[in-house]
């Protein structure tokens, strides 16, 4: 049961910035509201009043809106003009396709000597002979009834014979009533089976599951029901068994099918119909959430996941003890979808929301291992040194060098091993004085000689 609650109106009141005090126009149409309230409260200065198209089934607690002026009720499930006499300034009332049956209501509208136009157009009182006679000389302040406008020679003419024309709306009200009455207790009736379903046989009666050579139940001496009798009865409950194993196509197709009354009980059964589909839709539209998955268990053991079902090469990288994992991203995503985590025992990554997670096979360093993309094909490639093991470096044979090639490395070793060179002393161009030795004439004088001295006959001696 829908009711009119605060939060309702204040949505509704956005043009008077959520104010429902200074409220003076509101519209709850289409809400499925079942009866009026708590509006005489809150909104005392409103003027107009938009209720169509909901299940309201009377008019009531409206009197304290002394400044309403218009009220509209279409469509709803109203059978009794009633409880307008305190709206004062009520100009206009729509009452349109309802189930107004009792047409003496309208003099109720005496007193709202505002009141100029009503419409009553798809109510059942509007079909009684003498409808519109009776109304136009019950309330003489009206202008238009159901969009029509009232003349004065029709006024005449409508309160001529008003005595007889009230009797003939008197009986067609009484029969309509009586009618009414029976379509409820028909409706009560139905709806009471809807509600107990079908009744589940005693002991006694599944024992005694079919009747003896005479037509009577053993079980039951006293029994006197005709044969004939207990095969309809037999026959009836198994078309109620068929009738509940229909599908759910057949039985929607039933319930439209099925003919009935235009009654409130009827639309509010109709209602209810497509509020419970509707439900069920819903139902089926939400999607129950998937549990999470289970990427480490309780025990410590990392699982293997790839959820985005990308394809992966991993290896290791013997000569500089690595390990390398290159995953197939997909080549026009953007990095910044992507989240790497390495661990010592697994890397995870997060591509687009969904996790690709892979044990390692030895154990690396997070905090050295590098993450990069190819600008080519998006691969993401993770480098991740081993967190134990050496490097082993191979290097190729150094080119072979000429012996007289002098390079800086050469130089660098020659001084620091400090070798020593043997040098030819017949290569040697300058003198060297370290052979100087002296030597004596005959004379006795000493002169010194050189070694490898050649006396040039033209340089005169030193005197």
């Amino acid at each position: 049961m829908v009711l009119i609650t605060e939060d309702m109106v204040r949505r509704r009141a956005e043009h008077n910035n959520c104010e429902i005090l200074s409220l003076e126009e509101v519209s709850l149409h289409q809400q499925d509201i079942e009866k009026i309230e708590h509006i005489d409260k809150w909104c005392r200065d409103l003027k107009i009043l938009y209720l169509q198209n909901n299940l309201i089934p009377r008019i009531e607690n409206v009197y304290r809106l002394k400044k309403l002026e218009y009220l509209n009720l279409a469509l709803n499930n109203v059978e009794l003009i009633e409880n307008l006499e305190g709206c004062e300034s009520l100009q206009k009332l729509d009452l349109t396709v309802n189930f107004v049956g009792r047409l003496s209501s309208v003099e109720s509208l005496k007193n709202n000597l505002h009141l100029r136009e009503l419409f009553l157009v798809g109510n059942p009182c509007t079909e009684f002979e003498g409808y519109r006679q009776y109304v136009v000389a019950s309330l003489p302040q009206l202008k238009y009834l159901d969009g029509k406008e009232i003349g004065r020679s029709e006024r005449i003419r409508a309160r001529q014979g008003l005595d007889e024309v009230r009797r003939r709306i008197r009986q067609q009200e009484q029969d309509y009533l009586q009618k009414r009455a029976s379509e409820k207790e028909e409706a009560q009736r139905e709806g009471g089976e809807v509600q107990r379903g079908p009744k589940r046989e005693s002991r006694s009666s599944v024992k005694a599951k079919n009747p003896g050579f005479d037509g009577r139940w053993y079980t039951d001496i006293n029994n006197t029901i005709p044969v004939h009798e207990e095969n309809k009865e037999i026959q009836g409950r198994e078309e109620k068994e068929k009738t509940s194993c229909l599908s759910s196509e057949d039985q929607e197709r039933e319930f439209w099918e099925k003919p009935c009354a235009y009654t409130p009980e009827s639309r509010l059964e109709t209602h209810r119909h497509l509020d419970e589909k509707k439900k069920a839709k819903e139902r089926k539209a939400v999607k129950t959430p998937k549990a999470p998955r289970t990427l480490i268990t309780p025990h410590g053991r990392v699982m293997n996941v790839n959820e985005p079902k990308l394809d992966f090469n991993l290896t290791e990288d013997g000569d500089n003890n690595t390990i390398v994992l290159d995953l197939e991203v997909y080549r026009h995503m953007d990095t910044s979808l992507m989240d790497v985590d390495v661990q010592p025992t697994y890397a995870r990554v997060t591509v687009k929301g969904k996790i690709f997670q892979l044990v390692l096979p030895a154990e690396v360093r997070p905090d050295s291992s590098t993450a990069k993309r190819s600008q080519i094909t998006g691969h993401l490639v993770l480098t991740m040194p081993k967190a134990q093991g050496e490097i082993k470096m191979t290097t190729p044979h150094p080119p072979k060098v000429s012996q007289s090639s002098n390079t800086p490395e050469e130089k660098t070793r020659k001084g620091n091993n400090r070798q020593r060179l043997e040098v030819d002393p017949s290569k040697h161009s300058g003198v060297d004085l370290a052979n100087i030795v002296p030597r004596e004439n005959r004379a006795g004088e000493q002169t010194i000689f050189y070694d490898n001295f050649v006396d040039d006959p033209d340089v005169p001696p030193l005197m």
